[in-house]
């Protein structure tokens, strides 16, 4: 089964300068390496690794790749379900990253708020009086 996912982290370390790091990422995952491997190719950009479990995951964390190749890509070809929302929170979000907004405490707040509209189907590690407090220390 093949998924796709775009996501936003938050990672959480004393030596980041504002103690929060905020990562985009585009990834597709299966069973099979062979599909990834053209896909890998078909971008030109992005890394392929394999899980312990024995599933095989194309990611692009590269800012710029994910706003000059990836983003592209998927405005020209829209996807047609659910993830076509999440996929534009995505895009607004990296957009900002370029524009460097996630290195600022407001930045921060902003992009938690905006990753918000994306629905998961887990609890989110940090909630954001969590980021919230971790800015204020």
């Amino acid at each position: 089964m093949e998924r796709g996912v775009f996501n936003i982290s938050f990672k959480v370390r004393k030596d980041y300068r504002l103690g929060v790091k905020i990562t985009a990422s585009f990834n597709i995952s299966q069973k099979e390496r062979k599909i990834l491997d053209f896909i890998r190719n078909f971008f030109q950009c992005g890394t392929i690794r394999h899980r312990g479990d024995g599933v095989y995951y194309y990611e692009v964390t590269n800012l710029r790749d994910l706003y000059e190749i990836i983003i592209p890509f998927f405005m020209n070809f829209p996807l047609k379900t659910r993830k076509g929302k999440t996929f534009m929170v995505f895009a607004n979000i990296v957009e900002l990253m370029m524009e460097e907004v996630h290195l600022t405490r407001t930045g921060i707040l902003k992009i938690y708020d905006m990753r918000e509209q994306i629905v998961v189907g887990r609890k989110r590690k940090y909630s954001k009086n969590n980021i919230r407090e971790i800015l204020d220390s």
